[in-house]
């Protein structure tokens, strides 16, 4: 049950609504009230000659504009929630008719939307734009003054997160090496031998408990899921950038990465059985018009031709497809890869290839010889994409004969090879990922960075310090995703307002060539959904658990007619008091309740 000094807040911050709401007899007649107050005040707004900051009005149109989206019966039908007879039975204390899932982060979310139709937002703390009456060069002094103090802002809440560069962080991980290669009784030249790590990735719980600590949460979690068959396992170097205690003070993201949480695993394994239709969250069945074969865009297309990795990622989009780490059966048989290739042959339209997988880079050498070549030999195949995160997981892959491999392949002017990796967190950037970086870059192959957006890399500027350790070993920033909404991935989960809030306020202060990337929402079936403007999105409902509903468009809206998707996210009360477990001053992120 909801705390009802919140009722009592949110009709104290606009009476004429809760005037209205009593007013009216019906929840009908309290959506014709409210329609046609909101009109006017938004007649009066235009209108209105009274001093405010632009900034502070944009904002009390958009959360005008966003409030009327909500009460409207398209919102209604498509959420199958009425806000209207919500806000109706809250006015006129018909507390036995509210929704049982009423929550505190349903009122933080109206609150603060009536208090941006109020122009109360509480953002913007000056009353005037600062020295505008300044010219010249006493104006340009005054800026750059401004400037520094952002830039410090920024410098300031970055030095939190540790970069695997440092010299600190590197001896620390020297120490870690030894102690693996004492228990797994190895030495330094298995240390560098990749086919090493692989026949010794870590399975259980009672290995990796020889080689660091675990929380008896880490434990039970790795215990379930293997036993019930879940895929699970970590290469020895990627055991190395973990720190010895669970404290997860600065390895948090790693651990993530690759050991499950408890709700992730019985999400799993409560539907093991039909995972196709439960965890196929991109829909891939729907668009894959031959096997190994998934396509979305008119001119690039994905071949999955090895279907595992040295290590699973809990939140991987595939990991429904996915039967174990390094599973033997995983590389597709010859002709079932010849067959997709002759496919995109037969396709012209095509002109780039993402190989991905699982890993592609797993596999051996003359494997992926095998699919080079052969994509090689369809002239309008002009780019060449490996999606792989062996960079960051498994640097000692990218041996010289591999790089000879890849770089046959690639030639300017004619065809493009390019890899797309997946460093998730500053503390995965190592001198060992950055030799493995600069083995490509030296034979003119571009490196591009895909991070998901998860709690375990969202907090204030710790996604720029990311962005700042890539480019610092010669990886450009490219796509950012907002975490997919997977039940099973719950706990990672971001509300996509976090994102808009890190892109506005974060990467705008670094130089362009540091934030590069785009951050996106994937959306099933149809693709990719940019996040910086509105016209790729809509915010059409609060539901009573907190949780915005948005409405996706679909990318080719304006060449073709398609459909919208319609999508829950996370209740951004919730991600803040998580925030706040992990000891970060919620005042920080006020202003993420107005990216809509």
């Amino acid at each position: 049950m909801y705390n009802k000094k919140y009722k009592n807040r949110l009709f104290a911050i606009h009476p004429i609504i809760k005037s209205l709401l009593l007013e009216a007899h019906s929840m009908q007649s309290a959506r014709d009230y409210l329609r046609t107050y909101l009109h006017q005040y938004h007649i009066i707004l235009q209108q209105s000659s009274a001093r405010i900051q632009p900034l502070e009005w944009n904002l009390q149109i958009t959360a005008l504009e966003t409030f009327k989206r909500m009460i409207s019966l398209r919102s209604e039908r498509l959420t199958k929630f009425s806000l209207v007879a919500t806000l109706w039975k809250l006015a006129h204390n018909l507390e036995e008719q509210l929704p049982q899932d009423l929550s505190d982060g349903f009122f933080e979310e109206m609150i603060h939307l009536f208090l941006g139709i109020q122009g109360k937002g509480d953002i913007y703390s000056q009353e005037t734009v600062p020295d505008v009456q300044l010219t010249g060069r006493k104006a340009a002094v005054v800026r750059s003054e401004q400037l520094d103090k952002l830039a410090e802002i920024g410098r300031a809440s970055m030095i939190k997160y540790r970069s695997g560069l440092l010299p600190a962080i590197i001896k620390r991980r020297q120490k870690n090496k030894r102690r693996i290669l004492s228990v797994l009784q190895a030495n330094d030249e298995d240390w560098d031998n990749y086919l090493w790590h692989l026949r010794h990735v870590v399975r259980t719980s009672e290995v990796l408990e020889q080689l660091i600590d675990l929380s008896p949460a880490e434990k039970e979690a790795i215990d379930r899921a293997r036993a019930g068959r879940l895929p699970f396992g970590i290469t020895p170097y990627y055991v190395s950038l973990m720190d010895e205690k669970p404290t997860r003070t600065f390895d948090h993201a790693v651990r993530a990465q690759v050991i499950p949480p408890v709700d992730y695993v019985d999400v799993m394994l409560a539907n093991r059985q039909d995972r196709s239709c439960q965890f196929d969250f991109m829909l891939e069945r729907d668009t894959s018009p031959i096997d190994l074969i998934t396509r979305r865009y008119p001119r690039i297309v994905i071949l999955k031709p090895y279907n595992t990795c040295s290590q699973i990622c809990v939140y991987c989009q595939r990991n429904w497809e996915i039967d174990d780490v390094l599973y033997e059966k995983a590389f597709a048989t010859r002709t079932k890869i010849l067959k997709a290739i002759e496919w995109i042959a037969e396709h012209p339209a095509i002109e780039e290839v993402l190989v991905t997988g699982g890993d592609p880079l797993v596999m051996t050498d003359k494997r992926i010889d095998f699919v080079l070549s052969n994509l090689a030999k369809i002239d309008h195949v002009v780019r060449i994409r490996l999606g792989s995160r062996t960079p960051v997981v498994l640097p000692q892959r990218m041996t010289d004969d591999l790089i000879d491999i890849i770089a046959h392949y690639h030639v300017p002017g004619m065809r493009e090879v390019v890899l797309v990796t997946h460093f998730e967190h500053p503390y995965e950037v190592t001198p060992d990922s950055m030799a493995a970086v600069q083995k490509f870059r030296r034979r003119g192959i571009s490196v591009y960075n895909q991070a998901v957006f998860t709690v375990e890399n969202s907090r204030r500027y710790e996604l720029v310090a990311l962005r700042k350790a890539l480019r610092s070993i010669g990886v450009d920033p490219y796509y950012t995703f907002n975490t997919k909404g997977k039940e099973e991935t719950k706990s990672y989960r971001v509300p996509m307002a976090r994102l808009m809030q890190e892109i506005k306020e974060e990467a705008r202060l670094m130089p362009g060539v540091i934030r590069t990337d785009e951050p996106v929402y994937n959306v099933p079936r149809l693709g990719k959904n940019y996040l910086r403007a509105q016209q790729h999105h809509t915010l059409i409902m609060i539901l009573p658990n907190g949780r915005r509903v948005y409405e996706f468009h679909p990318w080719e809206k304006k060449l073709a007619l398609a459909d919208t998707y319609i999508d829950t996210d996370v209740s951004i009360w919730d991600y803040l008091q998580e925030l706040k477990r992990r000891g970060e001053n919620i005042e920080n992120y006020k202003s993420i309740w107005y990216y809509y």
